[in-house]
């Protein structure tokens, strides 16, 4: 009796809140690379020109990124700040096929002193986050999950309690995210793997190291 041979491992690298000192950063070889956000420090066209041309240098054959609260200029300036994002796959509110995985991508985050990509709780983000598909393998969204890797340095616990629960729903493989610095870390939750990939500290050194995860391909007959 023939047995199935196992999909070859994807390698996802993962990280988030680079805030512009890239260049400090050694990240491992793979796959897909995912950027969960806040590339720049400011937000300016200057700072994610920077990121992006750092993003192109990297050999992964796939680079998946979103915007953050920093990333003003993607908010404010979006066709500008677009362009200067060429060779990357950005993803603001949308999916796309990286290997066979779809991957889903959105930059909001509950209300932060009124800085980007910024929504009310409540209504205003369970529409955002009714948009990610039932059949993504992977989401980023820039701020965590509501008591996932969430934790501030005074105790609080920040995240969005309507992105657990759609979560909850979609029960992707892997979630990347990022935001609140000193929470970096990954926990698996049920079916997903929840990674905080902030590479920045809360005092903005960028020492957390890129998360690295393996994961089996889809079978041949399910890419698309």
């Amino acid at each position: 009796m023939l047995t199935r041979q196992k999909e070859p491992l994807l390698r996802i690298v993962c990280l988030s809140d680079t805030h512009g000192l890239h260049a400090q950063i050694q990240v491992p070889d793979g796959d897909i690379l995912v950027h969960a956000g806040d590339l720049t420090k400011r937000g300016g066209l200057g700072e994610l020109q920077e990121a992006a041309d750092w993003l192109r240098s990297l050999p992964h054959s796939h680079k998946v990124v979103i915007a953050g609260n920093h990333d003003f200029c993607l908010e404010q300036q979006p066709e500008k700040a677009r362009e200067l994002l060429h060779g990357l796959t950005y993803l603001e509110d949308e999916s796309c096929h990286c290997a066979g995985l779809k991957i889903y991508g959105s930059p909001w985050q509950p209300w932060f002193h009124d800085w980007a990509f910024n929504l009310r709780r409540g209504e205003p983000l369970r529409k955002v986050w009714a948009q990610i598909p039932e059949d993504a393998d992977i989401v980023i969204t820039h701020g965590p999950p509501q008591g996932i890797l969430d934790r501030c340095f005074d105790g609080r616990e920040v995240g969005c309690q309507d992105l657990f629960e759609r979560l909850e729903v979609v029960r992707p493989r892997l979630h990347v995210f990022g935001h609140i610095h000193e929470a970096y870390g990954q926990v698996q939750v049920g079916e997903t793997l929840y990674v905080n990939a902030s590479s920045c500290t809360l005092q903005y050194r960028a020492v957390q190291t890129p998360i690295v995860v393996d994961l089996h391909a889809p079978p041949e007959d399910l890419k698309g």
